[in-house]
């Protein structure tokens, strides 16, 4: 069944900025904050929050462009990219993660969600947003889809104390394998830590709107993240 979905205004100490809200058909497992791309909370992002609330979950999208401009939505073409990155470097990293934390606070307040767990999932930028709020946020789990940048904060990674899952493309040329090799190496004394690589998958895999979307590696990242969820989040 559809979720139910709308824009919903989020509060992070004295300012506000929009978020998009998913909400499963029935009781909800559990919430799952979702993280944007450079692209912003974009058709596909909304997409995926729609998704995600359709395995149950209240899912919700943050508009961490706000800051900038709220309603960036951008298409995955060169202009698109050169735009995305321009407004990605006018945020400060520690400022994202706080709207994040702000997001989970309003997404663990709502009455679906009483009391039950709620996690992170990012894709791209979104990745590396998903890993740094793992480490400052306690989430009880989080899902990194291609995130770029991870291996530079890697010193971090001792504060995270949740079920991690990561997913990585082959043929990322953005995301060097010695990079997906520093993360594997960081979290090999893990057991709940996994590390996927996906042969001939390339960055934005999971995207169908790119055309790196690559049909096969995002069927089955997304069964992994779904069974992921399943088990963290119950």
């Amino acid at each position: 069944m559809a979720a139910k979905t709308e824009w919903i205004t989020v509060v992070n100490a004295e300012q506000t900025f929009p978020a998009y809200l998913a909400l499963p058909a029935g009781p909800a497992k559990g919430g799952v904050v979702v993280i944007q791309e450079i692209f912003g909370v974009n058709s596909h992002i909304r997409s995926v929050t729609e998704r995600t609330a359709e395995l149950g979950y209240v899912a919700l999208a943050p508009d961490l462009f706000w800051r900038v401009k709220p309603h960036i939505e951008l298409g995955y073409t060169p202009e698109g990219i050169e735009q995305g990155r321009g407004y990605r470097g006018k945020l400060k990293e520690d400022e994202t993660v706080q709207d994040v934390g702000a997001t989970a606070k309003a997404l663990a307040a709502r009455t679906e969600m009483k009391g039950k767990k709620w996690g992170i999932m990012g894709f791209c930028w979104g990745g590396l947003v998903t890993y740094l709020g793992a480490a400052r946020l306690k989430p009880a789990a989080a899902v990194a889809y291609y995130g770029g940048g991870i291996a530079n904060y890697l010193g971090e990674a001792g504060n995270i104390s949740c079920p991690v899952l990561f997913h990585f493309g082959e043929q990322d040329k953005s995301i060097p394998m010695d990079q997906v090799d520093k993360i594997k190496e960081t979290f090999k004394s893990r057991r709940d830590v996994t590390v996927h690589v996906y042969p001939g998958a390339e960055h934005g895999f999971n995207c169908d709107q790119r055309g790196s979307y690559h049909a096969a590696s995002a069927k089955q990242a997304w069964g992994r993240t779904v069974e992921f969820l399943g088990k963290q989040l119950a």
